[in-house]
C-alpha cells in the first residue's frame, strides 16, 4: 500500500447528512431525479434492451451502444439511497418510498441477470445487433466500460443490502473477461472504467485476481497497438456500417494527426510512467487516473503515484477552469494545449468534473494531502452542481463559462452519461466528507453531518453544524465513548486567508493561512471526551485573474467568495453583459437574496448570498438619436453613430449583481459570464 495508512474512507452508512445547503440537493436527487431518470431509462429503450436480450427478441437495440451503463449508474445511485437506514427521518426515504425503490431495484437486477449469457457475457447491444463480433472493437464499443459500471453497481448494491444477486452477475462477467484477456481481449479498454471497478470488486470479494486484471489493463495502455490494428481492419470489427462507416470509424479523426496514428485521445500515446501532460478525452483520463490510483494503493507502486501527482500538477496549473471543469474542446471532449481555456466554447463535461472528484478522492486517501480534498470542494460546488437544475430534471452535458443566451440544460440526451453520473455522486456525498487514519480523523468537507466511527480504538461521534458555503462559521462537537487521545485534522481551504479555530473556547489557531494560498490540515491532538470546536474561515469577495497566456481573459476577473465561483446573468442585470466593466476600486458587497430563492422555488437555497459590485458601463446618450428623432450632435444624422472619438464617449456608474455559477440557467434564459472586464 502507498501511504494508505494516511487516510482511509469511512463507510457510507457511518455518516448522516443534515445540512441547510445540501439537504435540498440530496432530497431532490432522491425523491425527484432518481424517479425522473428511471422514466427516461424506460422511454429511451434502455431497459427494453435488457428485456429483448433476455427473451431473445429480434426487435433490435435502441439508443447509444453503451446505454447499458446508464442503467448500471442508476442502480448504483439507488443502492446508495437504500444504504441510508434512516427510514421516516428527514434525511431518509419514508417507508413506502423505500419499499417502492427496493422493488424497482430488485426488478432491474432480475432483468439484468436474465440478460446475461451462459458464458457470463453481458452486453445488450451485442446480444441484439452483433453477437458474433464481441471483443473486436475494444476502442469504441465500450464493452469493458459497461462491464465496469455493472461491477460498480453490484458492489454498491451488495454493500447496501448484503444481497449478492447482482454481485454474482458482475463476478461472472469479470471472470469471463479475465479468461479472455490474453486472447480475444489482447488490448486495453477504449473508454476506461473497468480498472477502478475491478479494484472495488477485489476489495469486496477479497480476490486478488481482480487487482491483477486491473493492473494488466493499466500496464497495456501505451504499450499495445490494439487500437491501431482495429483501425487497419475496420471493415471486420463491430460497429462498422458499409454505408457510412458507422461507430467503428467515428474515432478516426480523434486518433490520427496528419495521417499518423496518435493514441493520446485514449491516453494510449505512451505508457503512463512516461506521460508528462494530461491528454485526450477528459472523462476517459479521469476514470483511468482513478483506476491507476486504486492499483497503486493495492500494489504499493510508488512510481504510479508519483506520475499521477505530476499529471495533477499539469492539469491544475495549465488545463483546468476556475470552476474545476476540465476538457476544453467539444471536438473529442478533450484536453487540448496548455492555457487553451476558452469561455464561450468551453466543454467542461459534467462527467469529467465528476471523474475529477473520483480521482482526487483517491489521491487524498493515498497521500493525506489537503490539496486534493480542496479541489474536490471547488469542483463539487461549481463544476458538478452546475450540471443539474435545482429541480433535478434538467442537465448540462457541457458547462460553458460564457453564454449569449443560447445554451441551456436539457431533460435528457441521446448520450445520457452525465445525468445518472450526477445522481450517483450526490447519492454518495457522505463518502467525501471524512476519512480516518490510524490515530486520526480527517474533516475534509464542511457539511452539516454526523459521523459515528472508531478512532484509536474507541467509538467516536462527531457532529458538524454549519450554513457553509454561505457563512464562514463551522461548529464541530466531538463525543467519545471513553476519553481517548487522537488527532483531528481540519482542512483549511486554499481560498481562506484567515482561519480561527477554538477548542472549548480556547484558541488553537488564529491568523493568516500559513501556506499562502495552499490548502492545509490543522492538526489538533488531545484527549477528547465531550468537546466543542468552533471554526471561522474568513470569507471575502476575491476577484481572481487568470494566467496571461490565456489571452481571452486578459483584463478580466472572476468573482469568488469562499468555495463559490460567481457569474453575471441577464436575469439580474439590465445591459448586455459585455458592456460592464467591474470597478475594482469601488465597492463589492454581499447580501442574502430571498427573492432569488423564491424565484428558484427551492427552500434549500434559503438566504443565498449574491454579490453586488460597482461597475462602469458606456453612457448611451451620445450613441442614440434624440427623443424627437432629429440629428444627434455627434453624428449630424438621425441614426446612431457606429464610431466616435474617444473624447466624446462617456461612461456611467452602474451596479451589477453576481450569483453563484451553479445557479445559472435556472431562471429566465439569457446571457451569462464568469469572466468580466475590469475597469
Amino acid at each position: 500500500m502507498v501511504d494508505s495508512s494516511r487516510a482511509e474512507p469511512v463507510d457510507l452508512t457511518d455518516v448522516s447528512i443534515d445540512d441547510q445547503f445540501w439537504n435540498g440537493w440530496i432530497e431532490t436527487n432522491r425523491e425527484t431525479t432518481l424517479e425522473y431518470q428511471y422514466e427516461q431509462l424506460e422511454s429511451s429503450g434502455c431497459l427494453e434492451n435488457f428485456r429483448r436480450a433476455a427473451s431473445g427478441d429480434s426487435g433490435g437495440f435502441e439508443g447509444m451502444w453503451f446505454a447499458d451503463s446508464d442503467a448500471y449508474k442508476w442502480l448504483e445511485a439507488a443502492s446508495y439511497v437504500l444504504a441510508d437506514g434512516d427510514v421516516d427521518s428527514d434525511a431518509g426515504l419514508d417507508e413506502s418510498r423505500r419499499n417502492e425503490l427496493e422493488k424497482r431495484v430488485d426488478d432491474i437486477i432480475d432483468l439484468v441477470a436474465s440478460a446475461q449469457e451462459d458464458d457470463g457475457y453481458l452486453n445488450t447491444y451485442f446480444a441484439l445487433e452483433e453477437p458474433e463480433k464481441r471483443w473486436t472493437n475494444l476502442n469504441m464499443m465500450h464493452e469493458l466500460y459497461c462491464a465496469g459500471h455493472l461491477i460498480e453497481a453490484a458492489v454498491s448494491h451488495y454493500r447496501a443490502t448484503s444481497d449478492s444477486r447482482l454481485l454474482d452477475v458482475a463476478t461472472r462477467f469479470a471472470d469471463h473477461i479475465g479468461a479472455r484477456v490474453d486472447d480475444e481481449i489482447d488490448g486495453a479498454p477504449g473508454h476506461q472504467e473497468i480498472e477502478l471497478a475491478l479494484v472495488k470488486l477485489a476489495r469486496v470479494t477479497d480476490e486478488q485476481r481482480y487487482v491483477e486484471l486491473a493492473r494488466t489493463f493499466v500496464d497495456r495502455r501505451g504499450r499495445n497497438d490494439r487500437f491501431e490494428r482495429e483501425f487497419e481492419r475496420v471493415e471486420s470489427i463491430a460497429g462498422y456500417d458499409p454505408d457510412d462507416g458507422g461507430i467503428a470509424t467515428d474515432a478516426r479523426g480523434a486518433f490520427y494527426e496528419d495521417g499518423e496514428y496518435d493514441g493520446s485521445y485514449a491516453q494510449a500515446h505512451e505508457p503512463l510512467p512516461e506521460q508528462e501532460t494530461v491528454e485526450g478525452h477528459a472523462v476517459r483520463a479521469m476514470y483511468f487516473f482513478a483506476g491507476v490510483a486504486d492499483v497503486a494503493a493495492e500494489t504499493g507502486d510508488r512510481e504510479l503515484l508519483e506520475r499521477l501527482e505530476k499529471l495533477w500538477e499539469n492539469m491544475t496549473s495549465k488545463r483546468m477552469y476556475v470552476t474545476g471543469g476540465i476538457g476544453s474542446s467539444e471536438h473529442g471532449e478533450r484536453f487540448t494545449d496548455d492555457y487553451d481555456l476558452p469561455n464561450e466554447t468551453a466543454y467542461a463535461e459534467t462527467c469529467a468534473a465528476i471523474g475529477s472528484v473520483f480521482w482526487n478522492q483517491r489521491l487524498f486517501e493515498l497521500t493525506g494531502n489537503a490539496r486534493y480534498a480542496d479541489l474536490i470542494e471547488r469542483t463539487l460546488y461549481n463544476g458538478v452542481l452546475s450540471g443539474v437544475s435545482v429541480d433535478g430534471t434538467e442537465f448540462f452535458y457541457d458547462n460553458r463559462l460564457e453564454s449569449r443566451g443560447d445554451h441551456h440544460r436539457r431533460g435528457w440526451f441521446d448520450c445520457a452519461c452525465c445525468p445518472p453520473n450526477v445522481t450517483r455522486l450526490l447519492a454518495s456525498l457522505e463518502r467525501y466528507l471524512y476519512a480516518r487514519g490510524p490515530e486520526s480523523l480527517y474533516v475534509n468537507q464542511y457539511v452539516g453531518s454526523t459521523i459515528s466511527t472508531a478512532v484509536a480504538g474507541t467509538a467516536v461521534e462527531l457532529e458538524q453544524t454549519t450554513t457553509y458555503p454561505w457563512s464562514e462559521d463551522v461548529t464541530i462537537d466531538v463525543r467519545t465513548e471513553d476519553p481517548a487521545t487522537f488527532s483531528l485534522e481540519l482542512r483549511v481551504p486554499s481560498w481562506c486567508t484567515e482561519a480561527v479555530i477554538r477548542v472549548n473556547g480556547d484558541e488553537v489557531r488564529a491568523g493568516e493561512n500559513d501556506t499562502s494560498g495552499e490548502a492545509e490540515y490543522v492538526t489538533i491532538e488531545r484527549e477528547w471526551d465531550e468537546d466543542r470546536i468552533e471554526v471561522t474561515f474568513a470569507q471575502s469577495i476575491v476577484p481572481v485573474r487568470m494566467h496571461p497566456a490565456v489571452g481571452e481573459n486578459c483584463g478580466r476577473v472572476a468573482l469568488t467568495r469562499g468555495p463559490l465561483v460567481y457569474c453575471l446573468e441577464s436575469a439580474d442585470n439590465d445591459r448586455p453583459l459585455r458592456q460592464y466593466s467591474l470597478d475594482l476600486e469601488g465597492e463589492q458587497r454581499t447580501r442574502k437574496d430571498d427573492e432569488l430563492a423564491d424565484d428558484l422555488e427551492n427552500a434549500a437555497l434559503s438566504n443565498p448570498v449574491v454579490i453586488d459590485c460597482d461597475a462602469i458601463a458606456p453612457s448611451l446618450e451620445s450613441w442614440e438619436s434624440d427623443d424627437e428623432g432629429g440629428a444627434t450632435e455627434s453624428s449630424g444624422t438621425d441614426r446612431p453613430p457606429l464610431y466616435q472619438p474617444d473624447d466624446r464617449v462617456s461612461t456611467k456608474s452602474e451596479t451589477v449583481t453576481a450569483v453563484p455559477y451553479f445557479l445559472w440557467d435556472n431562471r429566465d434564459p439569457g446571457e451569462m459570464a464568469v469572466w468580466i472586464r475590469s475597469a
